[in-house]
């Protein structure tokens, strides 16, 4: 097998199995007691073998399912972009767009392992789920008088965002379930260190000293919702005309 057909293989490009299924285990059980491993355990507990063992099943019965774990990771992601609300029946996309990115942020804080996951999973875009998901968010965006062109941009920068901010905030949510502390006392055990290395640089100095008087709880969502609000801001100017039609020019030029 080349390179190139090895950087290919994915779960979503080899053919279906013809033969009929082993009776004792499906795809979905396997996919679904993986995603209860990995959120009573990690990412770190995830092997074929742990996993065969919770499912009482022999290493065969699993890889006629999935022949790899690379395969699972894909199965995984798709069975996760399942889980998301997505408004895309909504008459007012800016509406729409925030349900379906606060749905999109609530799933990644249940499954606090999905960034180290989605970060290795291949071909995750042609999941059904994922494929679904992205048909409906175009939709919304299509709805509310974005070309088609706008929407994909659209929907990649939203989905951008909210997987960057709850990858983040559950990455530091794990952190303080580690420690045994409240938030608070996570705070103060931290900002003598953080306002030395904070010393040399004056924006920061001033902007750390801001945040250390904020009660941390409850400031997290807040915070998601201020900047998914600046990022429609920029999306509501191209429904002008003008920038619209300046939107279609730089696409031409890309494209020539």
């Amino acid at each position: 097998m080349s390179g190139d057909e090895q950087a290919l293989a994915s779960v979503w490009t080899r053919p279906a199995r013809t033969k009929r299924a082993r009776p004792e285990l499906s795809r979905e059980q396997i996919v679904s007691e993986a995603i209860r491993l990995l959120d009573e355990e990690g990412i770190d507990a995830l092997t074929m073998r742990r996993l065969g063992s919770r499912l009482g099943a022999v290493a065969p019965a699993l890889y006629y399912h999935v022949s790899s774990k690379d395969e699972l990771l894909e199965l995984i992601v798709d069975q996760i972009y399942g889980e998301i609300e997505v408004a895309g029946e909504s008459a007012d996309w800016r509406g729409g767009a925030v349900r379906t990115a606060r749905s999109l942020r609530s799933v990644i804080l249940r499954h606090p392992w999905f960034g180290s996951v989605i970060g290795e999973a291949g071909l995750v875009f042609l999941g059904p789920n994922m494929m679904r998901a992205s048909e409906d968010i175009l939709t919304l965006f299509e709805r509310g008088g974005f070309t088609l062109e706008q929407a994909d941009h659209a929907l990649n920068t939203l989905i951008a965002y909210v997987l960057g901010s709850a990858i983040s905030e559950a990455a530091y949510l794990t952190m303080l379930a580690r420690s045994g502390q409240s938030e608070r006392d996570l705070v103060e055990q931290v900002w003598p260190a953080a306002e030395k290395a904070a010393q040399p640089y004056p924006r920061l100095s001033k902007l750390y000293a801001i945040q250390h008087r904020k009660n941390p709880h409850g400031t997290s969502e807040a915070d998601f919702d201020r900047r998914l609000d600046l990022f429609l801001d920029g999306l509501q100017t191209w429904l002008s005309p003008a920038n619209s039609a300046s939107f279609e020019s730089a696409q031409m030029t890309a494209e020539s």
